[in-house]
């Protein structure tokens, strides 16, 4: 499963970046504003930085408007994908971007049904909102696997790459389940390092070594 990371901190990425963690990025208008930067700017930079998808987001609700702006995108880096939402018009959007040759990620998605035309439309990216699911008492995970078992069904290329991840265990399900791709903010990403255990047992053979008085350098 390819690791992309949800930010537009680009000091962020570049730690990831380093330990070989980050296969793409994904930004949206709200992790624009948290970083204070201008959008192509940020883009540009964060697609200098990693050679992977970089997921830039349209704001306009018509298609004419997303497919000028994802044009506009496009240019900054070989690697940009353009974001748009699962509506008709970011349907249209993404058929005629993806038919330029364009990476479009189709963002949004709620349902099987909504993958399945996104995948129609040509996406490259489908992008199912785990975290957003749960909150409304649903299970995020059941929409992964139903689209898992829709697009191997008919062979269809589009990569489903899970979004709103909030917890390592989101991660671990995605895993199991067949994503091919999980987005998620550093600190998700940091925290599968993370195990009380391991805490416990350095501790103790710190505790044991200190008790040697011996040194290695």
């Amino acid at each position: 499963m390819k690791f992309f990371v949800d930010t537009a901190d680009v000091d962020a990425i570049r730690e990831l970046a380093e330990l070989g963690m980050v296969d793409g990025v994904t930004t949206n208008p709200s992790l624009i504003l948290k970083s204070g930067r201008d959008i192509l700017e940020a883009t540009r930079e964060i697609a200098e930085l990693i050679p992977g998808p970089v997921s830039a987001e349209v704001v306009g609700t018509s298609a004419d408007a997303m497919i000028a702006e994802g044009r506009k995108l496009a240019k900054i880096a070989s690697n940009i994908t353009v974001k748009v939402p699962l509506t008709w018009d970011g349907l249209k959007a993404c058929r005629i971007l993806s038919g330029e040759g364009t990476m479009v990620n189709v963002t949004l998605c709620f349902s099987a049904n909504q993958a399945l035309v996104a995948a129609k439309a040509g996406a490259t990216f489908i992008s199912p909102f785990i975290g957003r699911l749960d909150d409304i008492n649903l299970d995020g995970m059941d929409l992964i696997r139903d689209i898992r078992e829709i697009y191997d069904n008919y062979n269809f290329e589009t990569q489903i790459l899970a979004a709103s991840i909030r917890t390592v265990n989101h991660v671990t399900q995605c895993a199991l389940t067949g994503a091919d791709v999980m987005t998620a903010p550093p600190n998700v990403i940091k925290a599968l390092a993370l195990h009380p255990l391991t805490d416990k047992g350095l501790e103790q053979f710190m505790q044991d070594w200190a008790k040697t008085g011996q040194k290695i350098l």
